[in-house]
Parts: structure tokens; C-alpha cells; sequence
């Protein structure tokens, strides 16, 4: 199953979706084991460490130090990950809000993790450049 690829209707029918779990990222310095319980939902291997996104009470419990207190918004459309300008697409607006983000791409969809008290303001202008889109397939 390739995924959408046409930018028009990938914006169209993107769906943003909230998670109501609360994320904040973590790191494991290498050569450290994994803190048992935690169930990442992103794990990146850089040479300083292992980067984990984790729900958030799952960090504070193993004793981590978690930044970055964020909620995930799922674009629900199945994205092709050849696709070509559906995250430009969509950063500029939230940037001009202010809103930072950290996209993440994966076989199915497209992730974006944003500020915990910022989520419900994205997902609304995560809404208007669907309905806009929308407007553009009629």
C-alpha cells in the first residue's frame, strides 16, 4: 500500500487526530540499559544517546529527566512518504503561531509533536488548511 501522494488531497483529507497521552522526549546516555516500562512510541539512535519519545508519567516514573512536554497529532490520511510538500505545507502556518513542531514520518502517517498547552490551537489551524484544501477539490 504506496500512500496518497497528490499534495491537494493529502491536505484535504489529512484529519488531524489528538492524543490525549501527554509525550516528552527523554535521552539514554549509550551503554545504558533502557529503563524498564517504557514504551516508546519513537526511539532515534544518535552517537550522544538514545532518543526516546515516551509518554510522559512513563519517564517521570523510570526517573528520567523529560523535556519538551508535548501531545502527538496524528495526520490520519496515509501519506506516501515520497510525497512531496505536505509537511511545508503545514509548518509555516504554525510557525507563524508560534507553535513549534517535530514532525515525524512514518510508514502510514505523519506525526507532529507540538507544546502540551498548544496542542488544541494546532490542531485548529491543522483544520482550517483541510477545510481550506477542501474548498480547492470542489
Amino acid at each position: 500500500m504506496p500512500g496518497e501522494t497528490n499534495l491537494e488531497t493529502l491536505l484535504a483529507t489529512m484529519a488531524p487526530r489528538l492524543h490525549d497521552e501527554a509525550f516528552a522526549y527523554v535521552t539514554i546516555t549509550p551503554g545504558k540499559p533502557e529503563p524498564d516500562g517504557l514504551e516508546p512510541v519513537l526511539r532515534f539512535e544518535e552517537p550522544e544517546g538514545t532518543t526516546l519519545v515516551v509518554p510522559r508519567r512513563q519517564a517521570l516514573q523510570s526517573g528520567l529527566d523529560p523535556v519538551f512536554a508535548c501531545k502527538m497529532i496524528t495526520l490520519e490520511v496515509h501519506s506516501a512518504l515520497e510525497a512531496v510538500g505536505f509537511l511545508a505545507a503545514l509548518l509555516p502556518p504554525l510557525a507563524a503561531a508560534g507553535i513549534g513542531v517535530n514532525p515525524v514520518s512514518a510508514y502510514f502517517h505523519d506525526h507532529l509533536l507540538v507544546p502540551a498547552d498548544r496542542a488544541g490551537e494546532a490542531v485548529a489551524i491543522l483544520e482550517g488548511i483541510a477545510e481550506k484544501a477542501r474548498g480547492g477539490l470542489g
